[in-house]
């Protein structure tokens, strides 16, 4: 079969577009054994971690319910942690909240209960909402956007949120941007890797902004594809007129 000159680059030009879009989708094979749970100090990853911490504390903007037993007028059935820490509370007012478990808040309440004169307060404090807990996820993603997520889930489980990196995502290329008491920091991950189990898929924390690199490659294929009806068109009107 023979090809004309239009024909032929249409379709080195279509071959092409198809073999970057299938090396674009190809994903990495996982490492079998032990996932890396190290960090590593180069990158900017110190201070990340694998390991889901074994008591929380509650945070500004967390809900929790305050029930004191057989006690109604003393009970708050949800309450928002303000920005200041504290929570208002019926008989005692604006206490601290912020920086304590739950237990440990349930005692606080307790104590201050007795104090004021209610006789052998019974108290249960739960969490209803961990409002605190919001994630960035922007860059090369399908669905980019703030999500809310629980206590313990992981970077990968932030990049999933947001439905995965996009066609033109340079995976290798993931940032992460992390406020703490000196200012903010940024550690990179490569998303590969952290797939494949050989490097660390970090807890996330309240506000951490997760940014996925854009290929520069990927894009030129996605702007080829959208221009290769056009570039068709001048082709065939290119032969017609030979």
């Amino acid at each position: 079969m023979t090809f004309d000159r239009h024909g032929a680059m249409r379709m080195s030009v279509c071959g092409a577009a198809a073999l970057g879009l299938s090396a674009c989708a190809s994903t990495p094979e996982p490492v079998i054994g032990q996932a890396v749970t190290q960090p590593r100090a180069d990158l900017g990853q110190a201070g990340y971690t694998y390991q889901r911490s074994t008591a929380y504390l509650l945070r500004s903007s967390d809900r929790i319910s305050v029930n004191v037993f057989r006690e109604p007028d003393f009970s708050v059935e949800t309450v928002q942690v303000g920005v200041e820490g504290n929570v208002s509370l019926p008989m005692l007012g604006s206490i601290r909240a912020a920086g304590m478990t739950a237990l440990q808040f349930e005692q606080d309440v307790t104590r201050r209960l007795s104090a004021a004169g209610l006789k052998t307060p019974m108290v249960s404090v739960n969490i209803t909402e961990y409002a605190s807990h919001r994630v960035t996820v922007e860059g090369a993603v399908e669905a980019p956007g703030v999500f809310a997520f629980q206590p313990g889930e992981r970077l990968s489980a932030a990049i999933a949120m947001a439905r995965g990196p996009a066609r033109t995502a340079k995976t290798e290329q993931v940032a992460v941007f992390r406020e703490g008491p000196a200012g903010i920091t940024v550690a990179k991950f490569d998303y590969g890797q952290v797939r494949q189990g050989t490097m660390l898929d970090p807890i996330l924390e309240p506000g951490d902004r997760v940014v996925m690199g854009t290929d520069g490659l990927s894009v030129f294929w996605q702007d080829l594809l959208k221009a290769l009806p056009a570039f068709g068109v001048f082709a065939n009107v290119a032969v017609n007129s030979d």
